[in-house]
């Protein structure tokens, strides 16, 4: 019997919400085809919004949207995608798959999409081709009401009141595709662009999001810092509040990648410990961040996260479409449980991404929808939402097949929400056991527990052929006990516990 302890006396930190959080890039089909059809489309939409990805989205509640990249942030220019369709400039998308982008998705469009999901705003601005004058002049045409110029064009565009942008994202990938830049050069260029990122409204504040390391990279994240917080106190004055994280899972490396569907056991294991990794990141880089911000007032934002695999035979490698597996929906669920335990940093996070790319929680095709195992499982854990994380340990074993490989057979996280509930989301690692859980609840008595989960062997996935071969089914396997609950955790599986 595994031996597991919840003690709902020690609240540790607060589980923000945008720690769910979704990416939407200008890449494949993930705007186009995945979310926008366009008003004419023979597609239920509603403001061109396909209907059926929106109300599947609302489900899981998505909390943020970050947009438009990516990569491809860096290279757009705003005033693109404003005005007239008929009239939007075209271009082509050099960054993914060479197709034109006719920007007819613009600033209207996402706000529009964001208000249909009644999430929060991430606009990620241009640094690496943009200027100052350009980012400044977007967020007064985004936020600024009363008499300006940048109002008056947005009036004339069909939209007289002001939208509500909750982030801000100063660059992307600055280190790479932004600019190849050092991080001494970038945390200059931060220093001056964020200054324009103004606040137009006294009770609002547009949260500025600077540009963090690619993976394992600590010197970035150091000479970021160091450089930006020279001469100046960040944290007191909205300077920064937010640095990223990109971190992608590639099971044979970042040139082969390995396939979404085809793989054996040791790659299963393989993947699942550099999903693992998420934490020594998190760790180490968040020492980092204490040497200059021991308050924690500055948010880890791991804005680009998930699996990234060789994109399915026959499509366009540039559109990054990839299927969906019981693994994605394991390194899903050990990735939310990472960042639950490490809330009092991690304040956003933002998958990679959010149809039709790399591990979507949607895949479409024409006018079929399918929520694939990702979905479920946020879909499960979207209770901790603005819940508090509670103290909590399991005893665990190192299972695997190869020993550079080996992984924890367990991983778990525990919050308890504003009416008292506790949530025990569970994983478990192994491809061959089950694993018997014994949780001692401190200080409570459990009246009635509710259990569902996701599980299937490792290659199941949903097809526009079988698209509910997985999916969240009710999990009756758990008992009350006198000191709290027992439970057994079946092999491959994610699991959701609400205990009252």
């Amino acid at each position: 019997m595994t031996k597991m302890v919840i003690n709902p006396n020690r609240k540790l930190s607060r589980i923000n919400r945008e720690i769910y959080g979704h990416f939407s890039e200008h890449l494949g089909r993930c705007i186009y085809e995945g979310i926008y059809v366009g008003e004419n489309s023979p597609i239920e939409n509603v403001n061109g919004m396909r209907t059926d990805v929106v109300e599947a989205l609302k489900e899981i509640r998505v909390p943020v949207l970050r947009w438009p990249g990516g990569c491809f942030a860096d290279e757009y220019h705003w005033k693109d995608g404003i005005g007239p369709k008929e009239s939007r400039k075209k271009i082509v998308n050099t960054h993914w798959g060479g197709v034109v982008e006719d920007n007819s998705f613009g600033t209207h469009e996402y706000f529009e999409l964001c208000r249909q999901l009644g999430c929060r705003t991430y606009v990620n601005g241009n640094l690496g081709s943009g200027t100052v004058q350009e980012m400044s002049e977007w967020v007064e045409y985004m936020t600024f009401e009363g008499v300006s110029p940048m109002a008056e064009l947005r009036e004339k565009n069909g939209h007289k009141e002001p939208w509500k942008v909750d982030f801000f994202g100063v660059g992307n990938e600055n280190w790479g595709c932004g600019g190849n830049m050092n991080p001494d050069f970038y945390a200059n260029e931060y220093r001056r662009y964020q200054t324009y990122v103004r606040d137009y409204k006294a009770d609002h504040h547009i949260q500025k999001i600077c540009c963090g390391a690619n993976v394992d990279d600590y010197e970035w994240t150091k000479e970021v810092l160091s450089t930006c917080f020279r001469h100046s106190i960040p944290a007191q004055h909205g300077f920064m509040d937010g640095l990223s994280l990109h971190y992608y899972v590639h099971p044979e490396g970042w040139e082969i990648k390995g396939s979404a569907t085809d793989f054996d056991e040791k790659t299963w294991y393989r993947t699942l410990n550099k999903a693992l990794f998420m934490e020594e990141l998190i760790c180490r880089h968040g020492r980092i961040m204490d040497e200059f911000d021991p308050e924690k007032k500055i948010g880890m934002i791991v804005d680009e996260w998930g699996t990234w695999f060789t994109c399915e035979p026959g499509t366009n490698p540039g559109f990054l479409y990839q299927q969906n597996t019981m693994r994605d929906a394991l390194v899903a669920g050990i990735t939310l449980n990472i960042f639950n335990r490490h809330s009092d940093r991690v304040k956003m996070a933002n998958l990679a991404q959010i149809v039709n790319v790399l591990q979507a929680v949607i895949l479409t095709e024409g006018d079929q929808m399918i929520r694939t195992p990702t979905y479920h499982v946020f879909d499960m854990y979207k209770y901790h939402q603005d819940a508090s994380l509670v103290d909590s340990s399991v005893e665990t074993e190192i299972i695997g097949e190869e020993e550079e490989w080996k992984v924890p057979n367990l991983t778990e996280s525990v919050s308890e929400d504003a009416d008292g509930t506790l949530h025990l989301t569970m994983t478990n690692l192994s491809l061959e056991e089950s694993f018997d859980i014994d949780a001692l609840i401190v200080d409570r008595s459990i009246r009635e527990v509710k259990g569902e989960i996701v599980t299937d062997e490792m290659r199941a996935m949903n097809t526009f052929e079988d698209q509910d071969r997985v999916r969240v089914k009710k999990f009756d396997g758990a008992q009350i006990t006198e000191s709290g609950v027992k439970f057994t955790i079946p092999a491959c599986s994610v699991l959701h516990l609400e205990l009252r």
